[in-house]
């Protein structure tokens, strides 16, 4: 017998388990089983899961949608940077494209109508995180996102970068306005 290992008849493999270790056991392999029925259930009736399709693009294909689109439904232009403010087009579709540290073009929308938001990034991922409302998408060059949302009170509503980009990251917002 050596000191490093523990006698023969010490392995855990010949120990019996006793009544409390099996019923600590049963307690976790059902509560186990509760979650999973949880995660389902929530997936299928929870209403919280977005709705929307991820194609494969390019960087240039998607920078000219946004192009067109800006071109043919810009209403006004906002701030210093003379950014667009664009409405959806007869489709209710609006593109939306995320650029270090900023987001292209500013976006309004009415209440109770339903749009098909197009995002895209050209250069690194970001994060489209619509505040208040709960939510968050990773935007990743070469995919366009196809995002349904029906939004349902007028305000102004930010768009936040949540996936680290870059040294400007700080300053990368952008907003959607509901009338």
């Amino acid at each position: 017998m050596s000191a490093i290992l523990p006698p023969s008849d010490r392995l855990w493999w010949k120990t019996p388990i006793s009544g409390q270790e099996w019923t600590w056991i049963g307690i976790a392999f059902v509560w186990g089983m509760v979650m999973f029925g949880m995660m389902l259930y929530w997936h299928i009736y929870g209403k919280q899961n977005l709705s929307n399709e991820v194609y494969r693009t390019t960087t240039e294909m998607f920078q000219a949608k946004t192009d067109a689109f800006v071109k043919e439904n810009t209403i006004r232009t906002e701030t210093e940077q003379q950014i667009p403010v664009a409405k959806a087009n007869a489709n209710n579709e609006a593109f939306l494209l995320a650029r270090l540290w900023s987001w292209y073009p500013i976006l309004e929308l009415e209440a109770g109508k339903t749009y098909k938001i197009h995002l895209s990034a050209v250069d690194y991922n970001h994060g489209f995180s619509l505040q208040p409302t709960n939510i968050n998408i990773q935007v990743i060059p070469g995919y366009e996102h196809v995002v349904k949302m029906t939004p349902t009170k007028a305000g102004t509503y930010a768009i936040v970068c949540n996936e680290y980009c870059g040294i400007g990251h700080h300053t990368m917002l952008g907003r959607i306005y509901v009338k």
